[in-house]
């Protein structure tokens, strides 16, 4: 019974590991990509479905606001890998990565490449199922948000 108890102790930690380092290095690989144009002509048309963000690509340019979403997306992820270093840096970097997720959720309404109408049945298209993803990346921001806070408070 101690080693079961023990074996899930451990694997809760390794699980928690898992997601935070897993969320933090897409954050970064994903932002990094940002800087490239193909990632560019990728987020067009959801930037431009966006209300908020076709106003800020034609006040910024296309190119300059993938570069700052990028930026702010590697920034975001360095902070939530931060939790062995500051617990209360990674609780808000997860924090911020919790609106930054419900935002491109957002673009499934927004973008209407998000969906195809097939005879009366709307479905998810490539864009779409893009997208989606990132419920389970809301989920893993809202897990390691409530365990780097956990943290920092018994730390206090």
């Amino acid at each position: 019974m101690r080693l079961r108890k023990m074996a899930v102790g451990k694997g809760k930690t390794l699980g928690m590991a898992t997601v935070r380092y897993g969320l933090a290095l897409n954050l970064m690989a994903i932002g990094r990509l940002k800087y490239e144009e193909f990632e560019v002509e990728n987020i067009r048309p959801l930037i431009n479905g966006s209300p908020l963000f076709s106003r800020l690509a034609v006040m910024l340019g296309e190119r300059q606001l993938a570069r700052i979403i990028g930026s702010t997306e590697i920034l975001i992820g360095a902070m939530i890998a931060a939790k062995p270093v500051s617990p209360r840096l990674s609780a808000l970097g997860s924090a911020a990565s919790v609106g930054m997720f419900a935002t491109t959720l957002s673009f499934l309404a927004t973008t209407p490449e998000a969906w195809e109408e097939r005879r009366m049945d709307p479905r998810l298209s490539p864009a779409g199922q893009f997208l989606v993803k990132d419920v389970v990346f809301l989920g893993a921001s809202l897990l390691t948000a409530v365990d780097a806070m956990g943290q920092a408070e018994r730390s206090e």
